[in-house]
């Protein structure tokens, strides 16, 4: 699933937004409940482990723990899920500079458990993700407007 974003603000201020893992909440939807249960987290950095109660399906909650596998200031980074919903969750976050800002681009990778019963469920999911991006935009729009 791709997802890209036009952010009108300077890259220093997008990249420590969306770098600083305690803004996820602001910018995931309420009806998820999500909360890091890790502590306060440090800076951004490899290796760094992150894990938090989420409601992927509506008043579900689950843990889920991801670890930042790499960084590149005001580039890019990775978090892979080590435990979690998915069989598979690989997430990359892509800023990129452009004359009126900052293109933000998601590229998430997924794969679900339970073989052919998870896979009847993709549909669905890349439709919930789709709604978890669109929240996410509406959200980013009004910080930085």
């Amino acid at each position: 699933m791709r997802a890209e974003q036009l952010i009108k603000a300077p890259i220093d201020d997008v990249w420590a937004f969306f770098s600083e893992p305690n803004n996820l909440s602001q910018i995931t939807p309420p009806h998820m409940k999500f909360k890091i249960t890790s502590g306060k987290p440090e800076a951004m950095h490899p290796g760094q482990i992150i894990s938090y109660k989420v409601s992927v399906l509506h008043g579900f909650p689950t843990n889920w723990v991801t670890e930042i596998t790499q960084v590149k200031l005001k580039k890019y980074f990775i978090d892979n899920q080590l435990f979690g919903p998915y069989k598979l969750w690989h997430h990359q976050h892509i800023f990129e500079e452009v004359k009126t800002g900052v293109l933000m681009k998601d590229i998430v990778t997924f794969k679900l458990p339970m073989g052919f019963i998870g896979n009847i469920a993709i549909p669905m999911v890349k439709k919930q993700l789709f709604k978890i991006f669109s929240y996410r935009n509406k959200v980013t729009n009004e910080i930085f407007d």
